[in-house]
């Protein structure tokens, strides 16, 4: 399908070209004849050279190439900047400067001190600066956005150039040839044609033949574009190289361990019996886990409250054996029986040879009880104590019949 009818072309104005008498006669096999002493360029061969730029361009895009638009004639200036925008590639539309493309690395310098001075003005520096300076930067900034601002974002030389009017922008087709840089343009009646490595034959002087023909070219870039975008979301979409799952063997083909390989532990007599084999079978092979009941699950009655009878019914077991209440109690009484009265020893003070001491007559006293009596008798020595300092005041205490003798 053709990029454009010749119908679109026809009403566009794109086959009107210039006054027989500013002609170049070597666009001659491009003309279609002469009417009313102006040439009629011949639509067949502009749809055929659209055809040939269309694919060139879409190439271009499709490997992420810029593209850039030049036209600084008043009739191509928004053309220009519109179909350039659109696509996102730069242009210039208002005036060329000498080595913008050959001197390159100098006009890439401008770019950033336009982008400086972008920066400044947008975070609020102007306002710490004196206003004579802030014009000065001002001044300098606008007049670099006039010249510059439809390639401030171009940051390498471009791979093809796209001119309207190859007359009027010589300089910059010089230049791109002097680089090798491939021009598509459109050539008029009065334009060289061998300056150009993709004609497109049409009128560069009507604003509606030039908005046709800088549509098509952008809608070539564009279209690469989306190739290019279309390439890198299949190679994101590519499963990552998997290996091949090594087969695991069957059943009927598994590997069997042959018994005559496995490795003989000799065990000793109470290894053997630890492990609760015999001393005849010569293997390490391990006893079976003795069956042990299973555990009772008692997650789930850890919060359950305890019962008093379970409490009174448990009983702490002593290492010496069960203490019987009996005992006890005997134990309690011997304790606090009165003591047997000793006999008046005899006027010569010998003691009895028959008596038994009176520690072999006191029954044991163990633990508690012996702490026990010890008590009672140290507080019965100590209320003798007081009765016998009570009487001896008593005896020393003059009489009243002697005090008044």
């Amino acid at each position: 399908m053709p990029v454009a009818t010749r119908r679109e072309l026809l009403e566009a104005g794109v086959h009107f070209g210039h006054q027989t008498k500013k002609w170049n006669p070597k666009v001659k096999r491009f003309l279609y004849g002469e009417r009313s002493g102006i040439y009629i360029i011949d639509l067949e061969k502009t749809m055929a050279g659209l055809q040939e730029a269309h694919d060139f361009l879409i190439k271009v895009g499709a490997r992420n190439g810029t593209v850039l638009f030049i036209g600084t004639k008043k009739q191509a200036q928004e053309v220009v900047a519109e179909q350039a925008s659109r696509v996102g590639m730069p242009y210039i539309n208002t005036r060329w400067l000498g080595g913008m493309l050959t001197n390159f690395q100098t006009i890439f310098g401008r770019l950033k001190r336009l982008k400086e001075l972008s920066d400044m003005e947008r975070s609020g520096a102007f306002d710490f600066l004196p206003k004579k300076e802030v014009l000065k930067l001002r001044h300098e900034k606008e007049k670099l956005e006039r010249n510059l601002s439809g390639i401030q974002d171009m940051e390498k030389l471009p791979d093809a150039i796209f001119v309207i009017d190859t007359k009027k922008e010589h300089i910059a087709m010089t230049e791109a040839r002097k680089l090798g840089i491939p021009i598509v343009a459109i050539l008029d009646t009065n334009c060289d044609p061998d300056e150009i490595d993709y004609i497109i034959p049409g009128n560069d002087d009507a604003i509606r033949a030039c908005t046709v023909i800088a549509r098509i070219v952008a809608d070539a870039v564009q279209e690469g574009q989306y190739m290019a975008y279309q390439r890198m979301q299949g190679k994101a979409a590519e499963p990552e190289f998997e290996r091949e799952p090594t087969a695991a063997p069957t059943t009927a083909g598994a590997f069997t361990a042959d018994p005559s390989d496995e490795p003989v532990v000799k065990l000793s007599e109470e290894e053997a019996a630890w492990m609760g084999t015999s001393l005849d079978a010569g293997s390490a092979a391990p006893a079976a886990p003795e069956e042990t009941p299973a555990a009772t699950d008692t997650s789930a009655n850890w919060a359950e409250p305890l019962n008093p009878s379970d409490l009174e019914a448990t009983t702490v077991p002593d290492i010496a054996g069960p203490v019987e209440p009996e005992a006890i109690e005997a134990e309690i009484d011997r304790a606090f029986e009165p003591a047997p009265a000793e006999p008046e020893a005899e006027a010569t003070g010998a003691a009895d040879p028959e008596a038994e001491p009176a520690s072999e007559q006191a029954p044991p006293e163990t633990g508690a009880l012996a702490g026990a009596t010890a008590a009672t008798g140290e507080e019965a020595s100590v209320e003798e104590g007081e009765e016998a300092a009570t009487s001896t005041a008593t005896d020393t205490e003059p009489t009243s019949g002697g005090s008044d003798e």
